[in-house]
């Protein structure tokens, strides 16, 4: 380790950078342990239990009269689930219940009061932006100053694309030094890379974007990938936390404007009782059919649902693992997460870590909040159906290991409500599922109702309509009213603000869209049902997901593959088809169910085209502010995707015999960035 200095200097469009005396240390080592850090500065992070006291501190971010706003939302959501169960329980007590219509009742109210929650949750955040104002309660500033603390802007990476990892990171980077802000903040480049390739790539990529971008930035790679996500970001604050204040977490596919990361740094400076702040995501990037379905429906309703959940969460909100603020010593102080007892799936390292650290560190006392007044937070959705469900799957074994831990000591009650809600989002199919199977097994039960009535012709028998399959109706009929609610709510939002019709492509483009995207996500559902039913299968028989890298790239799925990997829903579809035989009556009723079914490789082939994503977009669908260079309720507009494209730096070591002295590279570097 030597001191040295970075000195730069540009020269006929050549960025050159000379060492000359900056504290870091450089290592000429084998590939696998190439480094480039800072000086250590270690934090102690012992290890919590999964039972532990909570503090007796009540977070000074938390809004007044919070009790009373959660109180609103779920008592209108249980008189709305009450309504909601008492119209198919009053049709069938007309008869007596049967062991199956009490089956069928059960399914429907397990499914209907979280269903009511998110519709009512969405209804508040719809009346928080109609205000305006009314989603900025951590109160950001305007304008901001120039950070006082020291910031690490974390990007942890495994077996990724590191032309468009280390692109976003430019573009970051270049955010921040247009606002002369990036001498507060250091990039840390987490490697947890097992492919050689990869890693080669990162390491070629990083030596470029170090000696030209603004900020500090560094690069480490590990090698055992111990706890995963969670367990790399935990080894950066052991051994480098306390020379920051604060650290930014980035996905692979993250992107933040430079404004959005001041105003998350001055609100914790400004609010020193807050451990977390998570900004709500844009999708962007999206070029197949699915993608852009995805990117146009969280950019016009995800907003919505972020409002409410901050509104009624207070201080105990969620954390979704990226894109989001922490203060590094409320995170040392409170997230080494537990070793969970019992074999995998259930057991060992926590895999959705992220909801695990917000209750901690709520249990710790430290403040949580979601915020849905900023814009400038950017990711990328998966690009097709097949990535979507592989993603998923691992998603759905971490948030079923929560069902462990709601019960734990000392986590506050909004914040095991979270858990809950996550392993919802899986078990909901099933549970659909299953009640779609009871359904239908009671119309089998149920004999027609027969009448005889005078005509001209003489008498005439008529099939009158049972009240079991009024009942069915209903409930179908309503859920879908509440699923769907929260989208228009969103249309609705944009459509009565005429300045912001433009970023979606003007009124009767937003119309068009959300009637297309709602159609999309109606053919999906089904297809996702059976898919999560058969995860928790998966993962209740015991089976593992492994920790695998996420696609982002769309690639050409063939029709054998795409029936082999729906063969789930394929014979899903068949047994509702063969069942329907019987019972032709019905077949109107599950079409919409069974018809996307059977129909499944179709629509995974189909929506993961870029050409029938771009032909969307030809026609004026499914726009989105960011790719119109019109943002709707951003700070600044996003930049262009561009793409990293480093340039080999040769290296001449000086010899090894010389203590305490390293490398000096010869650099001369070009940055490169591509459109």
């Amino acid at each position: 380790m030597i001191a040295r200095q970075i000195k730069a200097y540009k020269m006929d469009g050549v960025t050159q950078r000379a060492l000359t005396g900056e504290a870091q240390a450089w290592e000429v080592s084998p590939a696998d342990e190439r480094v480039w850090l800072p000086s250590a500065a270690p934090m102690d992070m012992p290890r919590q239990a999964i039972d532990a006291p909570a503090s007796s501190t009540q977070p000074a971010s938390a809004p007044t009269r919070i009790v009373a706003r959660r109180a609103t939302v779920f008592a209108a959501a249980l008189s709305l689930s009450s309504t909601a169960f008492a119209v198919p329980a009053t049709i069938y007590a007309q008869d007596g219940f049967t062991g199956l219509e009490v089956v069928a009742l059960s399914l429907f109210a397990a499914l209907i009061v979280p269903i009511s929650i998110w519709f009512c949750s969405a209804i508040a955040g719809f009346a928080v932006l109609q205000s305006r104002s009314g989603a900025d309660e951590l109160s950001f500033r305007p304008t901001v100053r120039l950070p006082k603390a020291r910031t690490a802007l974390l990007m942890p990476l495994y077996n990724e694309d590191a032309g468009a990892t280390f692109g976003r990171l430019a573009q970051i980077d270049r955010s921040l030094g247009a606002l002369a802000s990036g001498s507060a903040f250091d990039i840390f480049v987490l490697s947890d890379s097992t492919d050689e390739t990869a890693a080669e790539a990162e390491w070629a990529a990083f030596q470029s974007l170090r000696v030209t971008s603004g900020c500090r930035t560094y690069y480490r790679r590990r090698d055992k990938n111990t706890e995963r996500k969670a367990g790399n970001i935990a080894d950066w604050a052991q051994n480098f936390g306390a020379a920051y204040d604060h650290m930014i977490i980035l996905d692979a596919d993250s992107t933040m404007s430079g404004e959005t990361i001041l105003q998350l740094v001055d609100a914790m400076e400004r609010k020193p009782g807050i451990g977390l702040i998570q900004t709500t995501p844009a999708i962007v990037e999206g070029a197949t059919l699915f993608a852009r379905s995805q990117q146009f429906g969280v950019r016009l309703y995800g907003r919505i649902a972020a409002a409410g959940l901050a509104w009624w969460s207070g201080s105990e909100a969620s954390y979704w693992g990226h894109n989001a603020i922490v203060r590094v010593r409320a995170f040392v102080e409170c997230c080494s997460l537990p070793i969970l007892p019992g074999a995998k799936p259930f057991g060992g390292h926590v895999m959705s870590h992220d909801v695990v650290e917000a209750a901690m560190l709520r249990r710790g006392g430290w403040g949580v909040h979601i915020t849905a007044a900023l814009g400038g937070s950017f990711e990328e959705a998966p690009p097709s159906l097949q990535a979507f469900m592989c993603r998923d799957r691992r998603w759905c074994q971490g948030n079923l290991q929560h069902i462990g831990l709601v019960g734990a000591q000392g986590l506050h009650v909004i914040s095991r409500l979270q858990m809950v809600f996550g392993c919802l989002a899986y078990l909901a199919s099933p549970l659909w599922l299953a009640s779609l199977l009871a359904g239908l097994a009671i119309q089998f039960q149920t004999q027609p109702k027969l009448e005889e009535i005078a005509t001209l012709q003489g008498w005439r028998t008529i099939v009158l309509p049972r009240h079991d399959g009024l009942a069915l109706v209903w409930m179908s009929i309503l859920t879908f009213v509440l699923l769907f609610g929260p989208k228009l709510l969103g249309a609705f939002l944009v459509l009565s603000r005429p300045d912001e019709q433009a970023g979606f492509g003007g009124g009767r483009a937003v119309v068009k869209s959300v009637l297309t995207e709602m159609a999309m996500s109606a053919i999906l559902a089904p297809v996702m049902m059976v898919s999560h039913t058969r995860m928790v299968a998966e993962i209740l028989l015991g089976k593992d997901s492994g920790w695998r890298p996420q696609a982002r790239q769309a690639e050409r799925m063939t029709w054998a593959e795409a029936a082999s990997f729906h063969a789930w829903e394929l014979r899903a579809g068949m047994v509702f088809a063969a069942a329907l035989l019987a019972r032709p009556d019905l077949a109107a009723f599950f079409a919409p169910i069974v018809l996307p079914l059977l129909f499944s490789p179709v629509i995974s082939v189909l929506s993961s085209r870029e050409d029938l994503g771009a032909g969307v977009r030809r026609v004026g669908l499914l726009l989105t502010p960011e790719e119109l260079n019109a943002p709707v309720g951003v700070i600044r507009r996003r930049p262009r995707r561009r793409r990293f494209v480093p340039i080999t730096v040769s290296f001449n070591p000086r010899p090894r015999g010389e203590p305490g002295v390293a490398a000096a590279p010869e650099l001369v570097v070009v940055e490169r960035l591509r459109a």
